[in-house]
Order: C-alpha cells, then structure tokens, then sequence
C-alpha cells in the first residue's frame, strides 16, 4: 500500500506537539527520547522541503525554453536603497 505524503503544515504541526509534550516536562525519559528523534527527523525532512522549495523559486527560463539559476544583477547588493522625494513618496 502507498504511503501519504505528509504536507509541510502537517509535519510543523506534529513537530509543535512533540515540542509543546516535552517542553511539560511530564513525559517518561524513554518516551522523551523517542520524540525527539522523531522531531529530529521531522526537522530534517521540512529543511529538505524548503531547500527544494527555495531552489524552484529561485529559477528562471531563458529564451530557449530551459530553466536555469536566478542571478541578481551585478552590483545590486551595493546599490543605494531608494529615497522619498520632498513629498515622502518613494520614486516606483
């Protein structure tokens, strides 16, 4: 049988109440042990998922159809940010 694909919101929602249940403190040290290895791997799997969502988002297409990384404009980090004229409004 085929396993479900757990969403992203499901997974941050399991990992809350493995935190929230040891963060009591009332939970046997065996038990303790055995959420936070699942927490750990819920962690690992949800920064896999941004991982894999960042690098989608941060493609583009060229002309010839094919996907490849977005690159900011040479010089962008050092550019001025932008200032309000006389009248407070920003100049876009």
């Amino acid at each position: 049988m085929a396993e479900k694909k757990v969403s992203f919101e499901e997974n941050m929602t399991k990992l809350e109440q493995i935190v929230n249940e040891l963060q009591s403190g009332d939970v046997p040290l065996e038990k303790a042990l055995t959420e936070f290895q699942a927490g750990v791997k819920l962690s690992q799997e949800m920064q896999k998922t941004l991982e894999n969502a960042e690098n989608t988002l941060t493609k583009m297409v060229n002309p010839d159809g094919e996907e490849v990384p977005f690159k900011r404009d040479k010089g962008y980090e050092t550019q001025e940010p932008a200032k309000a004229n006389e009248s407070g409004d920003l100049p876009f």
